[in-house]
């Protein structure tokens, strides 16, 4: 499963980008950001924790993706 940045929610301060091991996160008119939820991995094999969420200085601003119909994502409530 895949995170999500809410454009409303981020501040735009890039701490996120560096951190991502695989590169996910990406940044387009030098403010909004996602994630592609096809390359996220959730840190896993790189970190104990997800390392986007545990620099992000805005609660709720990332945020886990629901799968849906295997190949859609949605924005789920749950944080993790």
């Amino acid at each position: 499963m895949a995170y999500s940045i809410d454009k409303n929610a981020c501040v735009s301060c890039y701490a996120c980008e560096d951190l991502c091991p695989t590169k996910a996160i990406y940044h387009y008119d030098n403010e909004t950001f996602f994630i592609d939820p096809k390359v996220c991995v959730e840190c896993e094999g790189f970190y104990d924790e997800l390392q986007c969420l545990a620099i992000c200085p805005i609660d709720l601003c990332i945020t886990k993706l629901k799968e849906v119909h295997n190949s859609c994502y949605c924005i789920s409530s749950d944080r993790l």
